[in-house]
């Protein structure tokens, strides 16, 4: 999935999107969502001003939108759009600080699925090192 193909999957918009696009996505299974990290992204100017760091709680956002992309995606069957609420966030760890420059991948894996609720582990890597990881849950309603 591509940048248009998300905006036409998620409700978020610049400066809330925080992937790119999906390199790989294996129906409702699993997806790798990718978030190129720039300086101009608004967060930067507050956080850190002269050292740069991209706020935890963003790379989870980043997490939870991949994993709303595979819900949509999965249930994409030509019906009235879905939306996919964030419900829940267990065991997150944050291991490596991320900043400008670093490139973001967001693997998410889904753990069960029971009617419109849907669980999934989402680990953040950046060239190959693991730097956060959570187990978080959506719901999915039609829009």
């Amino acid at each position: 999935m591509d940048i248009q193909a998300l905006l036409k999957a998620l409700p978020h918009r610049y400066p809330f999107m925080m992937i790119d696009r999906i390199i790989e996505i294996d129906g409702d299974n699993s997806a790798i969502g990718i978030k190129n990290v720039t300086i101009n992204e608004p967060q930067f100017q507050g956080h850190f001003p002269n050292a740069p760091v991209m706020p935890g709680v963003l790379m989870i956002e980043g997490m939870a939108q991949t994993a709303g992309a595979i819900c949509v995606h999965a249930s994409a069957d030509g019906a009235a759009p879905k939306l996919v609420y964030f419900m829940t966030i267990d065991k997150v760890k944050f291991r490596k600080p991320v900043g400008p420059g670093d490139v973001v991948e967001y693997h998410v894996r889904k753990l069960k699925k029971r009617a419109n609720m849907w669980w999934f582990e989402a680990t953040a890597i950046v060239s190959g090192i693991k730097v956060a990881e959570a187990e978080l849950s959506a719901m999915l309603v039609n829009a």
